[in-house]
């Protein structure tokens, strides 16, 4: 299997060799470790290449950041609509003091 590039003990490769690794992988019957031995790359690099491939066949899916994002603005959502709650009740009641 053919590097692209090597950036200190990292190696980099094409998304061609990527592609091929995944299709490999997906077909075959052997175990994922044993299918990144043969083509001389990391067991957690194949890894992530399919769960990449496949997250990339459902474009509906959500990233683990976008999941993250969304839990997050909820939780900001639900905050902002409390103070705005607060807000309101506060003018509310200063409005009716000022018009004793």
């Amino acid at each position: 299997m053919g590097k692209k590039s090597r950036m200190g003990n990292r190696n980099t490769y094409s998304d061609e060799i990527n592609s091929e690794a995944v299709a490999y992988a997906l077909s075959s019957d052997q175990p994922r470790y044993k299918i990144a031995e043969t083509l001389g790359v990391s067991n957690g690099s194949l890894a992530k290449w399919i769960a990449d491939a496949k997250r990339d066949a459902e474009p509906d899916a959500l990233t683990a950041d976008e999941r993250a994002d969304i839990v997050r603005l909820r939780k900001r959502v639900a905050e902002l609509e409390t103070e705005k709650e607060l807000l309101r009740k506060a003018a509310a009641y200063f409005a009716k003091e000022t018009t004793r």
